[in-house]
């Protein structure tokens, strides 16, 4: 947290570790798109989409799951940067970085792996850090098969290589993706790594990968380029990652160079971006009741966070409320995050920031996934 927290806004910059100042405390949070070409380009589609949001006002905007393996997508329509891009797919990733910072916003490149949260339809059999398959009915998702430790440090080299190629695009800085049980998180929990090598056991061993991502991200990209991370403050599951995991994995990507933390939590089997119930018994001591009548789903633990970390903390989920918005910025929040309501009011940032009080509810309209 910065030394001026106590009066910060939605206008207020906001400068991050690498020494980049992002404009404003608002986020367009990342949403999965879909709108990629069969071949996993960014599409003229996603470029239009961007440039709405780009004239929207926010100070960052996020990607959606652009994936450095194309055969461990989220789903059908992904971007993938996988390896070293074809002449196309360069200019397919500036075409796109250029019409999401047309207003001199950022636009951050979301970077991930589904892991065993690849669909069928995809890969039938996919790679994990063991072989435990999604606990969902219906045949949606494969048996994975364990990572082997050198298709680890592949998928390592994998995300530098992505981000290098993102940022040389015109992207403004990356988004490492390790939450809602997509690759990163499910080395981090105890129920879905059960290696015995030095990427399972201990919790610092279970998030060696993650800490590798970004030192292979940071080598790739300089010292001056935004790294920020997606994080799960739980699974909200038995004998998954916890809250007081999330902590301690937060100080070790504090001391590795990243600039930002958005806090998230819950897996497919756990879709929990709808509280944080039980949070209080891992975090009792830190955490007080929220003071935003629960709207800012994740803003009691950002609190408790802020607490061990000092770079930013970004949350994200439920954020309709301007005055809820600003109660988040003064007790544990730096960036707020919104989805859904971009979907349809995509310039939501500058309304807010002109006087509107609060967003419009579209949910009954929408079908969202989270990315």
């Amino acid at each position: 947290m910065t030394d001026s927290q106590p009066t910060n806004t939605l206008r207020s910059p906001l400068p991050l570790p690498c020494g980049v100042t992002v404009p404003n405390r608002l986020c367009k949070a990342a949403m999965t798109e879909g709108l990629a070409t069969p071949q996993g380009l960014p599409s003229p589609e996603l470029n239009r989409l961007y440039g709405l949001w780009s004239d929207g006002g926010a100070g960052i905007l996020l990607s959606g799951n652009i994936q450095v393996d194309k055969d461990h997508l989220e789903r059908p329509g992904n971007v993938v940067v996988d390896s070293t891009p074809t002449n196309e797919m360069q200019a397919a990733l500036a075409s796109w970085a250029e019409a999401g910072t047309r207003n001199g916003n950022h636009f951050w490149a979301q970077i991930s792996h589904a892991g065993r949260q690849t669909q069928t339809n995809v890969n039938k059999q996919p790679k994990a850090p063991s072989s435990v398959a999604v606990g969902l009915p219906g045949g949606q998702f494969g048996k994975p098969v364990a990572l082997t430790e050198p298709e680890i440090v592949d998928l390592v080299e994998r995300f530098g290589i992505c981000a290098k190629a993102c940022q040389e695009a015109g992207f403004t800085g990356v988004q490492i993706h390790s939450a809602h049980g997509y690759l990163l998180s499910q080395f981090l929990s105890p129920r879905t790594n059960l290696r015995d090598d030095r990427y399972g056991g201990s919790l610092e061993n279970r998030a060696r990968m993650l800490v590798e991502v970004v030192a292979a991200i940071r080598t790739a990209v300089g010292p001056n380029f935004p790294i920020a991370v997606k994080l799960n403050s739980a699974d909200f599951q038995k004998g998954g990652f916890e809250c007081a995991d999330s902590i301690q994995v937060a100080k070790w990507l504090e001391a590795a160079s990243v600039d930002m933390i958005e806090i998230s939590g819950g897996t497919y089997e756990q879709p929990q971006l709808l509280g944080v119930e039980g949070m209080e018994e891992v975090v009792e001591q830190e955490v007080q009741e929220s003071t935003v009548a629960r709207e800012a789903y994740f803003v009691d633990f950002a609190l408790a966070m802020q607490q061990e970390v000092s770079i930013p903390l970004m949350v994200t989920g439920g954020f309709r409320l301007k005055s809820a918005m600003e109660e988040a910025l003064q007790n544990g929040a730096d960036v707020i995050g919104i989805g859904r309501p971009m979907c349809v009011m995509t310039d939501a940032p500058d309304q807010l920031m002109s006087g509107l009080e609060e967003l419009p509810r579209y949910e009954s309209q929408l079908t969202f996934f989270p990315p």
